[in-house]
């Protein structure tokens, strides 16, 4: 194959070429692998290595070889579809996604040496649909901050700056597809999970409906979690959903569907004409940097220039309010679970042991009961602002980037949006807005709370920082096509690079 390196393609474009007999499974596997084994430990300026594979596994090229002879005696099932739907492409799975034979720490220290029974389903999904999984992406302590490091693995970092962080809690996936390890990846959201890596890392992120996706009970029945996929692409993204998606024995919160997402969207800038897009810039009073806001309303300007209608609507939320209820809810499910399984573990990342504490004191303030009225006010809130609107456009994160290797113990000081110079810096720099918690600076949790809503993260923008800026696309409750639809247009209205620019 000549033209670009296989590392760079993404998934329907490798299954095509696999299809056509222009690229081998093989090629595009040891394209891929050579990536990590050059990439991912290098650290050319001193900077930091990007960090985002702790796992690479055995028996991936043979496996690609199987596939290759597959190609060759012909595959009949439309593409994307059925056994062969994922035949032959490395993909990359975040270490919580278990599979069996292999450790399942979730970033523990003292679990570095448990091992799995069972493969996860969305692993079991990947390998029933043909796909490889070579390598597991590393992630925060039981997956609970929004950034990525810990005494295991070590600090992961973002390919398009080193100084800054992927997000979390599925940074490694993040940084993975944006270096160009693996077209695909997949993730996890109970706060943002999925959406603050994709937005920090420049890639698409998808949170589905609560039950389309399945997961490993018993922690699969809190309702603000989902696994999902992360891709380089929307139509990537709508390929690992179909197969991902759908009822699974393992899960009784499991859901059907209305069908695949389509895989093509050649007309989806026009089919923008008449849709109603609501904005809202700041969910009631998130204090969001100057960067963020004038990527979204270039973005909010481009779909009116293609016929949509937009609108700025607002909420009456406040980043205090929506974190006493998500931190309250946490505090009778996630933080009770990690509080049983760390129990008596040394050396816990800080963090882990600020989110069991607050958590713990979240719980003891307000009761399950007054958590779910909390949650019930919201959603009610939500569908009223979007009554009329098709989608709802809204940043990923407030901030233009987490430092790499800190875990703002002391809360985040953000931009003042209402200052006349825009007010101090974002990542935690001097002057403007101080939060408490640097959770109230991302801007996912309350569609985790609205958990029947999709929401699709993909580019707005890159900070001065180098960062991307990411948007979310939320739609009505399992209305999953029209955010990609909206994606896919975004994409095509304003392409973003496929890979980070590394030197």
């Amino acid at each position: 194959m000549t033209g670009p390196q296989p590392y760079s393609l993404g998934a329907l474009e490798a299954l095509r070429a696999f299809r056509s007999g222009a690229l081998s499974p093989v090629d595009l596997f040891d394209s891929v692998v050579e990536r990590i084994e050059t990439v991912d430990r290098a650290d050319p300026d001193g900077s930091g290595a990007i960090n985002a594979v702790m796992q690479t596994l055995p028996g991936g090229r043979e496996a690609a070889v199987r596939a290759e002879r597959r190609y060759r005696s012909g595959v009949d099932e439309p593409i994307g579809t059925g056994s062969t739907a994922l035949l032959g492409l490395p993909i990359a799975t975040k270490e919580k996604h278990g599979i069996a034979g292999e450790p399942l720490s979730q970033g523990l220290v003292a679990l570095r040496e448990e091992l799995v029974g069972v493969d996860h389903p969305v692993v079991e999904r990947i390998g029933g649909a043909g796909g490889i999984v070579h390598a597991r992406t590393t992630s925060p302590e039981f997956s609970c901050a929004t950034v990525t490091h810990s005494r295991l693995w070590g600090v992961t970092r973002n390919p398009w700056n080193r100084a800054f962080s992927p997000g979390g809690s599925s940074g490694g996936a993040g940084a993975a597809l944006a270096a160009g390890y693996a077209p695909l990846a997949t993730a996890s959201d109970i706060a943002g999970s999925t959406r603050i890596p994709a937005g920090f890392s420049g890639v698409v992120g998808y949170k589905a409906p609560y039950g389309r996706i399945p997961g490993l009970p018993p922690l699969s029945a809190d309702w603000y979690r989902g696994d999902g996929p992360m891709a380089r692409s929307v139509a990537d993204a709508a390929l690992l959903t179909n197969v991902l998606s759908g009822i699974h024995p393992a899960d009784h919160g499991t859901v059907p569907g209305e069908g695949p997402l389509p895989l093509e969207y050649p007309d989806a800038p026009e089919r923008l004409a008449g849709k109603r897009v609501a904005v809202s810039m700041r969910l009631g009073d998130y204090p969001v940097h100057p960067e963020v806001q004038g990527a979204v309303l270039r973005l909010a300007a481009l779909l009116a220039d293609a016929g949509a209608i937009v609108e700025e609507v607002e909420l009456p939320w406040t980043s205090s309010g929506i974190r006493d209820i998500t931190m309250g809810h946490f505090g009778h499910i996630l933080g009770p679970a990690m509080s049983r399984l760390t129990a008596g573990m040394p050396a816990l990342a800080d963090y882990t042991e600020r989110f069991i504490a607050d958590t713990r004191a979240a719980g003891a303030r307000m009761s399950l009961v007054e958590t779910l009225e909390g949650e019930a006010r919201m959603q009610a809130e939500l569908a009223a602002a979007m009554a009329g609107f098709d989608v709802l456009l809204t940043p990923v994160s407030a901030v233009d980037g987490l430092v790499a290797d800190a875990s703002y113990l002391d809360g985040i000081t953000v931009p003042d949006p209402d200052a006349a110079d825009g007010g101090g810096e974002g990542g935690g720099g001097d002057g403007g807005v101080h939060l408490e918690h640097y959770w109230q600076a991302h801007m996912t949790v309350p569609f985790n709370v609205g958990n029947r809503c999709p929401v699709l993260a993909v580019p707005a923008g890159i900070a001065s920082t180098g960062v991307p800026i990411g948007v979310q696309i939320v739609g009505h409750p399992y209305a999953e096509e029209s955010v990609f639809r909206v994606g896919a247009a975004i994409e095509q209205l304003q392409p973003w690079p496929l890979l980070a620019p590394l030197a």
